[in-house]
């Protein structure tokens, strides 16, 4: 069971001589990093910035924001990339496996060299500890591209689509269907919340998420007039609802247990997003997946190729989510939008 960690003090211990920021960074580690009418701000913008997308230039220069990946990517390195120049930055692509991030050289002197010729920070690695690290010791926003316990990100983009598609958020019925302990599951659970979505978390016994960040996760939702609810029983947490997730049953770090989670006895089996279990949700409910997805096994291929699928329009949304999430951090610490 993964229990996530609290963030240490966003603030650089840098004090060595340099151009320094006198605004304390804003990070977004993870979901409920911002509040709920943050989280609406920067959707807000999202929107903007689509409908205008070279509107917002704030990293005109360009200024550098580094990029560095530890993990297999796809949507996030092209999202990234793409955000940044859009925004008329230049995007630093540093291979992790390369860098050695933590193993070559410590995390907070990375940081300190990052800082210095960086405007922000985004980083796709594993523990959340080693983001919060990096964050600790940046004097510039640091974004959690993805980690084992979070991607927040992703839960922006997903927040967009349901909007466009649906007109509102809060009040919706939002299910998740699958592994419950993934970073996805726990992302959904404050992300949605914070968006005032009653989330429903569909999982086998033994793949439920952390107590800890479920209460967390209900702390939100009291606030905003959300819920949320874990069930086993994925017709139950299906029945009824607007959207309907899943995700991979093989997360990235699990790739030893693949037979054992894809396998005829697979615990999951039964939570599959077939067009049966699609059928109990609303007849206009939308289906996501926040991709690469495979088909048998997550998802049948009617539902994710189907006329309710919108994971195409989720995938595109990551770009402008992105966007506007570097965009914001920037202006809240300190820096001129343009």
């Amino acid at each position: 069971m993964i229990t996530p960690q609290s963030s240490p003090p966003l603030r650089s211990s840098d004090t060595s001589r340099g151009p320094r920021s006198t605004t304390t960074p804003r990070h977004f580690l993870r979901d409920d990093d911002v509040t709920p009418a943050e989280q609406a701000e920067i959707l807000e913008r999202a929107a903007a910035i689509k409908a205008r997308p070279f509107s917002d230039r704030c990293l005109e220069g360009p200024e550098v924001v580094a990029v560095l990946f530890d993990k297999q990517t796809l949507r996030t390195q092209v999202s990234f990339a793409a955000a940044i120049s859009h925004l008329g930055g230049f995007p630093l692509v540093i291979d992790g496996k390369l860098a050695q991030v933590g193993v070559r050289e410590s995390i907070a002197d990375v940081a300190r060299v990052l800082t210095r010729e960086a405007k922000a920070i985004v980083w796709r690695t594993y523990g959340q500890e080693r983001i919060e690290e990096m964050a600790a010791h940046s004097s510039v926003p640091v974004v959690n591209a993805l980690t084992d316990e979070f991607h927040p990100c992703q839960i922006l983009a997903d927040l967009l689509t349901i909007k466009e598609h649906k007109g509102t958020l809060a009040g919706l019925t939002f299910a998740y269907v699958g592994d419950g302990a993934n970073n996805m599951s726990h992302s959904y659970l404050l992300g949605m919340a914070t968006s005032g979505l009653h989330v429903r978390i569909g999982t086998p016994a033994g793949y439920q998420p952390s107590p800890t960040l479920l209460a967390r996760a209900a702390e939100i939702a009291a606030t905003t007039g959300g819920s949320v609810t874990v069930v086993e029983d994925p017709a139950e947490a299906v029945t009824g609802a607007d959207v309907v997730a899943t995700d991979t049953w093989v997360s990235m770090g699990f790739e030893k247990e693949k037979k054992s989670r894809q396998g005829s006895a697979s615990p999951f089996a039964r939570y599959a997003v077939s067009a049966e279990l699609m059928a109990l949700a609303k007849p206009d409910a939308i289906f996501l997946h926040c991709l690469p997805a495979y088909r048998g096994f997550e998802v049948d291929a009617s539902v994710i190729d189907g006329p309710q699928s919108v994971v195409w329009d989720e995938s595109e949304n990551r770009l402008h989510a992105q966007k506007a999430v570097l965009s914001w951090l920037i202006e809240r610490s300190g820096g001129q939008r343009r």
